[in-house]
């Protein structure tokens, strides 16, 4: 009987000496998109840029309007045209309405302003942080003949922390387009 204590009380210490179970370090995702090669794009309605080829041009609802869409990070560049018929004024205002409907919730609103005035290529770029349905704005004129918006949309809940990668690459191919963007 005393050598089973014995053998008991060795079997406990050597399990109760095997080194302590540790939790697992919380694992971070890791978003690692291409380099983009950029290809020109030229509408029917009076306009050229170039574009991301991770992305893909299609057709909206109007003509005129159409979707940058990156499939793999489930986003949508919403572009629209407007021909400018004495009511520039009009556009601007609806551009920043659509910007600033997101102070509720954005907790800040970045504007930028460019001109490129040898291409007459004018407008402002807005970068809205926090969970907004929008993070990223611009608007695209030359002031009398045509006007150009362009919204960024997510097909997912506003969640800045995860979906910062995917916005930050998107903001790089946006201000690529502003660079490139002709009116014909």
């Amino acid at each position: 009987m005393f050598k089973k204590l014995i053998f008991t009380f060795l079997g406990f210490v050597l399990v109760s000496c095997s080194p302590e179970t540790q939790p697992k370090p919380s694992g971070e995702l890791r978003l690692e998109y291409p380099q983009p090669n950029y290809q020109a794009f030229s509408s029917p309605c009076n306009f050229t840029f170039e574009y991301s080829d991770f992305a893909k041009i299609e057709n909206a609802k109007n003509a005129c309007w159409y979707y940058i869409y990156y499939p793999k990070m489930k986003a949508k560049v919403f572009i629209t045209y407007f021909p400018i018929k004495n009511d520039f004024a009009l556009h601007v205002k609806e551009s920043e309405k659509m910007v600033y409907e997101h102070t509720i919730k954005a907790s800040s609103i970045d504007t930028k302003s460019f001109s490129y005035p040898e291409r007459k290529v004018f407008g402002n770029f807005y970068e809205l942080k926090g969970p907004t349905a929008s993070n990223l704005q611009f608007f695209v004129t030359d002031s009398t003949r045509h006007y150009v918006t362009a919204n960024l949309y997510f097909n997912s809940r506003p969640k800045p922390d995860s979906l910062a990668p995917a916005i930050e690459y998107i903001k790089k191919d946006m201000l690529h387009l502003i660079d490139t963007f002709q009116w014909k």
